[in-house]
């Protein structure tokens, strides 16, 4: 329930520019879109369990969280599209995400950073499995492993590759 309380009161938030810019991102796409709403309430509830203390801020279980989410929305499109197409769609509106709830520089660049983790392990995992056997198992545990080996994003000039990125909470963004 608190899941869907957060999601009316982002919603109810938007501008109206805002929202006609989600539209536009949602309504060529209904079953996609569909597929990754879910996706966000799966990744959010998951991520919650897990990491409670830091699954809504910036820390670990944020990392782990914008990872899943994508990975999630991949597994979900895949299902009924191609990977290419369920991949263009996922980074289309994870960045459109980050475009309509704005952070501050280091925070935007730490959610994009672990969108394209969970977009790329996904993309790694596909030759050995045929998409519609994939299921959100595959991908909680080596995200897990890969949340406690995250690192701290400190600057916006810092590189990571293949690595989640976390804030310290003592960072000032």
């Amino acid at each position: 329930m608190r899941t869907f309380k957060v999601i009316l009161n982002t919603i109810t938030s938007m501008s109206l520019k805002k929202i006609f810019r989600l539209l536009s991102a949602v309504l060529p796409h209904p079953l996609f879109s569909i597929l990754s709403f879910y996706a966000t309430i799966k990744a959010f509830s998951i991520a919650q369990k897990l990491y409670p203390k830091t699954a809504s801020k910036n820390g670990e279980g944020n990392a782990f969280r914008h990872s899943l989410w994508c990975c999630l929305i991949m597994m979900y499109c895949c299902k009924v599209s191609s990977p290419e197409k369920a991949l263009n769609f996922c980074k289309k509106i994870t960045d459109l995400h980050e475009e309509l709830f704005p952070n501050e520089p280091l925070e935007t660049k730490m959610d994009l950073h672990n969108n394209k983790i969970g977009m790329d392990y996904f993309m790694e995992l596909l030759p050995g499995i045929h998409r519609q056997f994939f299921e959100k198992s595959f991908f909680i545990k080596e995200l897990q492993k890969k949340t406690a080996n995250a690192k701290i994003l400190k600057s916006l000039d810092d590189d990571f590759e293949g690595e989640l990125v976390y804030l310290d909470e003592n960072t000032n963004c």
